[in-house]
């Protein structure tokens, strides 16, 4: 099994990231909010691993974080959830606000990510309650308010969880009063100025 993997970051695309390793370049899936964690191409990186071996394919997955791939092994508990949803759980969710999440019952907050409706978000409620607990320690407080009907916008339109959040940190508090389409124009403009 591997758990780990420290080398070079080689090369980067939206869902995944090429570690080179002692001579062999090894492509790893992994989260938006891995993703914006690493630097840039040619730092040295260290994520924390799962491999998962379906057929003839060995498919491995990395996080930033060791709490990111306790929660990503729990969302493959749940039924009807595989890798890819999982990822999507951890690019819109960090493990702290999933395990809150799932400890509320909030499913407002769970059917976030896209490819989790609501009727497997109610899913992932019932098969984790308590099962996140120690993921759910107080996070650190985020300058900016989240924004989720901006948030699944922009992540509709392509753009990460880490992208959305830091546009949204460029909102006025008054700007966050307006409706739905002048906040998301407003970000976008600020997405588009960078």
């Amino acid at each position: 099994m591997i758990v780990s993997l420290r080398g070079t970051l080689e090369a980067r695309g939206n869902d995944w990231v090429i570690v080179f390793v002692g001579g062999v370049g090894i492509q790893v899936s992994v989260p938006a909010s891995t993703l914006a964690a690493l630097g840039s191409v040619g730092s040295e990186v260290r994520l924390h691993t799962h491999l998962q071996v379906r057929d003839e394919d060995l498919l491995l997955y990395g996080f930033a974080t060791p709490e990111e791939r306790e929660a990503f092994l729990a969302l493959l508990t749940v039924n009807g959830v595989g890798a890819r949803i999982a990822l999507q759980v951890l690019s819109t969710l960090s493990p702290g606000r999933l395990a809150a999440a799932v400890e509320a019952n909030d499913l407002a907050t769970l059917s976030l990510p896209s490819g989790l409706g609501r009727k497997k978000a109610a899913r992932v409620a019932a098969e984790l309650k308590g099962k996140l607990q120690r993921l759910a320690a107080p996070e650190p407080v985020v300058v900016a308010p989240l924004d989720p009907e901006v948030v699944q916008a922009l992540q509709s339109l392509g753009y990460s969880f880490g992208e959305a959040k830091r546009a949204l940190a460029s909102l006025e508090d008054e700007e966050r009063a307006l409706p739905l389409e002048e906040r998301l124009r407003r970000v976008l403009q600020s997405l588009a100025e960078r």
